[in-house]
C-alpha cells in the first residue's frame, strides 16, 4: 500500500494553491490542484481523493456549492472528508459550512502544522468510519460550538430559536454519543474529535 494520501486542493488562486501544494507535498502528500469548482468535482468523479481542501470563495462555483454537490451525487463522495480553506473568518459562514456537513473550516494564512494534524486526525477516523466514528448530527454539532464558546442552554436557545429543553435534549444526545459524562468533556471529546472547532 502506498504511504503517500492523495489530497484534492480547490483554490481558484493559482499562486496560492502552488504554495499550499508545495507546502503539503513537502509534508508527506500527494496533492493534486483543481482550480474551479466544477474541475474539483470532476476529478473526484475521474479518481476519488482521501481528503479535498477546497477554498470557500471561488468565481462561478463557491466551496459551499461544491460541497453540496458532492452530497448528492454518491454516498461514497459524501464520506470523504472535506476541509474549507478561507480567508473569511466569520461564524456565520464556519456554521453554515459545518451545516452542509464539512468537517472542518481553516482560516488563511494557514497554519500547516495545524492543517496536517486535522487532515491526519480525519484519515485516522475514515479508517474506522465503517464501525467506531463518532458521528454527531448538524444540529448537535452546532449546539456544542455554542457550548464551547461560552453560551448557556438559555443563550443558545434565543439564538437558534428553540426551546431550552431542546438544546439540552440534543446536548444530552451528543453526550451519549461521545461517551460523555458532562457537557464540557463532551465539548472536549468533540473538538478532539475534529467534530466542533471552537472559538480563540
Amino acid at each position: 500500500m502506498p504511504n503517500r494520501r492523495k489530497i484534492l486542493l480547490i483554490e481558484d488562486d493559482r499562486e496560492a494553491g502552488t504554495l499550499i501544494a508545495e507546502e503539503l507535498t513537502q509534508r508527506g502528500f500527494d496533492v493534486e490542484a483543481a482550480h474551479s469548482g466544477r474541475d474539483g468535482l470532476l476529478s473526484v468523479m475521474r479518481a476519488a481523493p482521501d481528503t479535498i481542501l477546497c477554498d470557500l470563495s471561488m468565481p462561478s462555483m463557491s466551496g459551499f456549492e461544491v460541497l453540496q454537490r458532492l452530497n448528492g451525487i454518491a454516498v461514497h463522495t459524501a464520506k470523504i472528508p472535506f476541509i474549507f480553506i478561507t480567508g473569511m473568518s466569520d461564524r456565520d459562514n464556519e456554521l453554515k459550512a459545518r451545516r452542509l456537513g464539512a468537517d472542518d473550516y481553516v482560516t488563511k494564512p494557514i497554519d500547516f502544522d495545524r492543517l496536517v494534524l486535522i487532515i491526519n486526525a480525519r484519515l485516522n477516523a475514515g479508517s474506522s468510519r465503517g464501525d467506531t466514528r463518532v458521528s454527531l448530527s448538524q444540529r448537535q454539532i452546532e449546539i456544542l460550538s455554542l457550548v464551547a464558546n461560552g453560551l448557556t442552554s438559555a443563550a443558545i436557545a434565543d439564538e437558534l430559536q428553540l426551546s431550552r429543553r431542546t438544546v439540552d435534549f440534543h446536548i444530552d444526545s451528543a453526550r451519549t454519543r461521545l461517551n460523555a459524562t458532562t457537557r464540557s468533556e463532551a465539548v472536549i471529546k468533540a473538538a478532539a474529535s475534529g467534530l466542533i472547532k471552537p472559538q480563540g
